[in-house]
């Protein structure tokens, strides 16, 4: 029981009778408002005595309190966790916009809510507290941003601008019942107008970093010193692509295989130094890498090695007067943007479509991830991959603008954040530039409730705590069968139980650390954040300290339960070693709950009726799907998203079209029949 002395906003974050009653009053506010809401209102609705209400909150100011405390605590955990995921200050100023004016803000229930908070901040000085405290937040996080983007003038000036914009817009929307805006479009009007402003202002911006200096997961040392590519670098290296792919794409096809696959030859004779790099940038376990990140790119080399020889196009019976043929040629220069959690295997997904086809690559990994990059580049010298075909550009999120951007890049490609993702696009498009991007996911893994359980089990956990969870396409909405709930969990948490974590050089590690310091404190958000939406934790949850933990950064995996779908969990992407079990009856109803995002990029079926398998999959909008297995990507199997989980696909004799452009020929049998 919670002290009646404790503070509201402490009481309701501490105790879950707390945080039902919450709940309770902001329902209240929402149907009857400001005066209907009393304590004997919401004692009503929570079925307990007005005195138990009381004794959390005293009066019907405290209980007001507590719950803005609520819808302002969640509020800014979605803020910080946008911002933490912004690539660049931009990036930042729109994660503000965005939380702020998301759907979830916008919705008729909450923005009544706010509504009759903001209408009492003034007489009541608790929440004329509140409400001061989180403006000057808001604008804290503004200028911060805008700071590096402009002078600190200018800064002082835009972001008073746009926060006042966010409150109008958000104001007369909520007044009007979202019957003059919504959500989208209020977010594409402030985005216009910071553009438009940045566009037009002279700005003086900070100086970019200079340095790329990963470190070490699992004990937080710097591991490297590297110079960012500048822009004539980037210049330089782009001239030295063309002018080495020209020639590429003259060589026989054959001749291309043969490098590629030799290329795969030398992968596989270092594995084991080239895992124990990737081990060491990443923080995997080397049981991972050494299994699984070096062999999977010496596959796809070898794969697309095999492949280039087939390239070509068709030919076209036109009739006795002509015949026609189509040629796949090349693109030219490709900018290929790497993620952090596979640096080999994606520098090698990109690569070896890209090369077999007669394109050069410039290959940016991501800052926190640099090293086999570097090495791959190496390889290839030596494999006689020519000069200029496949070059590393080291630097930030600006390094990879500038490098898609260029004038002499034909494609860009990306494995990263729905984010990023946009930021690319925006980019190429600007120069009408192909485009493909494996983004983000919030995949469903559906069990039936004649799965093999055991196996089952076996793919949720394969799905969720492989690589710590950093996977992007994880199945981290196990839906299971209300028949065989209770038996999934029991064998889950046993087997989840047993999990080795730590020092991921040693060999019987299974779960290493995540990425980074931030990405810890992200995926501590997501857990605290569903902790107080009252979802269940079955297990885990917290940050492992002490002993190898303490330099690391490293979280306990982590299960929850949720007995629907309304918590933020559901919908957002976490990223780290936290799976969501959730209940479902029937076939038509997963398939909904399933289809019930803004992702698509994978899903899976544990099921012992194949046609049933095959229908769910059917009815799936989802880019790859597995049946009775998950996360299994072979090389001649195309993978890709739909929806917002991205364009394209890699892998497979599907990506050959991405990395070509067609040409049609026409060939005259006869005379010309002009009418002229």
């Amino acid at each position: 029981m919670a002290s009646r002395s404790a503070p509201p906003h402490i009481a309701y974050r501490q105790d879950g009778r707390a945080k039902q009653l919450i709940e309770m009053t902001i329902d209240s506010l929402a149907e009857v408002g400001f005066s209907g809401t009393t304590l004997a209102e919401i004692a009503g609705r929570a079925g307990v005595s007005s005195g138990l209400v009381a004794h959390y909150f005293r009066d019907k100011n405290g209980l007001l309190e507590a719950a803005f405390r609520s819808l302002v605590f969640d509020l800014s955990a979605s803020v910080r966790l946008r911002l933490r995921a912004a690539d660049g200050p931009r990036a930042r100023v729109q994660a503000v916009i965005d939380a702020n004016l998301s759907t979830k803000e916008m919705d008729p229930r909450t923005s009544t809510v706010w509504l009759a908070f903001w209408g009492q901040a003034l007489q009541i000085p608790a929440l004329g507290r509140i409400q001061r405290i989180y403006q000057r937040r808001m604008l804290s996080n503004l200028v911060h941003a805008l700071r590096e983007l402009d002078t600190t003038q200018a800064a002082t000036k835009l972001a008073p601008m746009i926060a006042a914009m966010i409150d109008g817009v958000w104001l007369r929307g909520a007044l009007s019942g979202w019957r003059e805006t919504d959500a989208e479009s209020a977010r594409a009007m402030l985005t216009l107008f910071v553009d438009d402003y940045l566009l037009h202002t002279p700005a003086q911006s900070a100086p970019p970093p200079k340095r790329v200096r990963p470190c070490n997961p699992a004990t937080g040392e710097m591991i490297a010193d590297i110079a960012i590519t500048t822009p004539a670098e980037i210049d330089a290296m782009v001239d030295r692509a063309r002018a080495g792919q020209a020639k590429w794409a003259a060589m026989s096809a054959t001749e291309r295989g043969r490098i590629l696959r030799r290329t795969s030859d030398i992968l596989r004779e270092r594995n084991d130094a080239l895992a124990a790099i990737e081990t060491r940038n990443t923080g995997k376990p080397v049981q991972e890498t050494m299994a699984v990140d070096i062999v999977s790119g010496a596959d796809c080399l070898e794969y697309f090695g095999g492949v280039a020889a087939t390239i070509a196009g068709r030919y076209l019976d036109l009739g006795p007067g002509a015949f026609g043929y189509t040629r796949r040629e090349p693109l030219g220069v490709v900018a290929a943007l790497g993620a952090w959690n596979y640096p080999m295997q994606i520098a090698c997904w990109k690569a070896a479509p890209a090369l077999a086809c007669g394109n050069a690559v410039i290959f940016k990994p991501a800052e926190q991830t640099p090293m086999t990059a570097i090495e791959l580049e190496r390889i290839f010298a030596e494999a006689g991959l020519p000069d200029g075909l496949f070059q590393v550009a080291q630097g930030y999120g600006e390094t990879g603008q500038a490098l898609i951007g260029h004038p002499g890049i034909a494609k860009a490609s990306l494995t990263g954040s729905v984010e990023t993702g946009k930021l690319v696009m925006a980019t190429a498009a600007k120069g009408l530039k192909p485009v493909t991007l494996e983004l983000g996911g919030k995949s469903p893994l559906v069990v039936f409730d004649d799965a093999n359980l055991d196996n089952a089990v076996g793919g949720a956990m394969m799905g969720n705590f492989y690589s710590t969870g950093q996977i992007c396409s994880n199945g981290t909405r196990v839906f299971v069968q209300r028949g065989v709930l209770d038996a999934f969990l029991d064998r889950l948490v046993a087997r989840t139980k047993r999990l080795r974590v730590g020092d991921p050089a040693d060999p019987e590690t299974q779960i290493g650390p995540l990425i980074s310091d931030t990405q810890g404190d992200m995926v501590m958000d997501h857990i605290g954040r569903a902790r107080r939406q009252g979802v269940k934790l079955v297990l885990g949850g917290e940050r492992l300290r002490g002993g190898v933990y303490d330099h690391g950064f490293y979280v306990e995996p982590t299960i929850f339960q949720a007995s629907d779908d309304k918590a933020a969990i559901v919908r957002d992407e976490v990223f780290g070693p936290v799976m969501l079990v959730l209940p479902f009856d029937d076939e038509d109803e997963v398939i909904a709950r399933a289809n019930a995002t803004e992702y698509g990029l994978a899903a899976g079926i544990f099921t012992n009726d194949l046609n049933r398998a095959h229908r769910v999959v059917d009815a799936l909008q989802a880019g790859s799907c597995w049946i009775n297995d998950y996360n299994v990507t072979p090389i001649e199997m195309p993978f890709g998203g739909y929806k917002q989980s991205g364009i394209g696909r890699e892998n497979g004799l599907a990506a050959i079209e991405h990395y070509t452009q067609i040409k049609s020929v026409y060939v005259a049998r006869g005379d010309v029949d002009a009418p002229y």
